[in-house]
C-alpha cells in the first residue's frame, strides 16, 4: 500500500453502498470456493469472532477475508466472474487497476450483473511467510500462527488479533464484540491482547477490563502458543 491515493475514485455514500452489501456471502460460501488454494487466507473482523464463538452473535453487514498481498492474484483468479473494486479513504475505484490496488489494502468483490457486493478482501503486508500487522509493522508473526480453524475447516483470524484491529476506532458494535468475546479468552490470549494493545494503542480503555492492572508482555508471542 502506498502513501498517496490515485486520481479518481467515487466518494462512498453509505445510503447507496449499504444496500449493495445486503446479499454478502457467508464464510462457508467463500471457504467452498477457496478450497484447495495454496495461499493462506482467513476470515477477519466480526465474522472471525463468531467463528471463534461457534455461532452468530449479531447480524453482519459484510464479510471480510484477508490474504498476503503478494498472493492476491491467486484469489482474484478464483473469482474471475466477479468485478474487483479497490476501496480506501472513503472512496471506491471500480474495476481497480494496478495503481489503485497499490494505493489501498481493501478490495470489494462485486457481482457485475446486479452490482451487489459479496465479500471484501484485505491485502495484508508480509515478508514471505511472516505476517506484518497493518497497525504496527514491528509486530510480526509466522503467517500460519495468526489464524485458527473451525471444526469444519474454515480459517479465521485469532480473536485477540481481531480485537486489536477493532481497538483503533471503537464503534458500538466493536465494544459489544469486545464485551462478548473477552470472557471467552483464556489467560494467555488476554496477555497477548493486553501486550499488543499497550504496544499499538498505549493507554487504551480496554486494558483495564483485560487485566485489571496486570503487566502485559509486548513481545511477538504466537496467537496459538497457549
Amino acid at each position: 500500500m502506498t502513501d498517496s491515493l490515485p486520481p479518481g475514485g467515487a466518494v462512498l455514500d453509505d445510503d447507496e453502498v449499504d444496500p449493495r452489501w445486503a446479499h454478502a456471502w457467508r464464510p462457508e460460501q467463500v471457504a467452498e470456493r477457496l478450497s484447495g488454494v495454496r495461499t493462506p487466507w482467513y476470515v477477519a473482523a466480526g465474522w472471525a469472532l463468531d467463528l471463534f464463538r461457534g455461532g452468530p452473535s449479531r447480524p453482519h453487514g459484510d464479510l471480510e477475508i484477508a490474504v498476503p498481498a503478494a498472493a492476491f492474484g491467486e484469489i482474484r483468479d478464483h473469482f474471475s466472474e466477479l468485478a474487483c473494486d479497490a476501496v480506501g479513504s472513503g472512496r471506491v475505484w471500480a474495476d481497480a487497476g494496478a495503481e489503485a490496488l497499490a494505493a489501498t489494502h481493501q478490495t470489494w468483490f462485486r457481482d457485475p450483473a446486479s452490482g451487489r457486493y459479496l465479500f471484501d478482501v484485505f491485502r495484508e503486508p508480509h515478508e514471505g511467510g511472516t505476517w506484518i500487522c497493518r497497525r504496527d509493522d514491528t509486530l510480526r508473526l509466522p503467517y500460519d500462527t495468526v489464524f485458527e480453524r473451525t471444526a469444519d475447516g474454515i480459517p479465521y483470524l485469532a480473536p485477540e488479533l481481531v480485537l486489536l484491529f477493532k481497538a483503533k476506532a471503537v464503534r458500538p458494535k466493536d465494544q459489544r464484540d469486545f464485551d462478548g468475546v473477552l470472557p471467552l479468552l483464556g489467560p494467555e490470549r488476554r496477555d497477548r491482547l493486553g501486550g499488543w494493545l499497550e504496544r499499538v494503542h498505549p493507554g487504551h480503555p480496554w486494558l483495564a477490563a483485560i487485566g485489571d492492572g496486570a503487566t502485559f508482555r509486548t513481545g511477538d508471542c504466537s496467537p496459538t502458543c497457549e
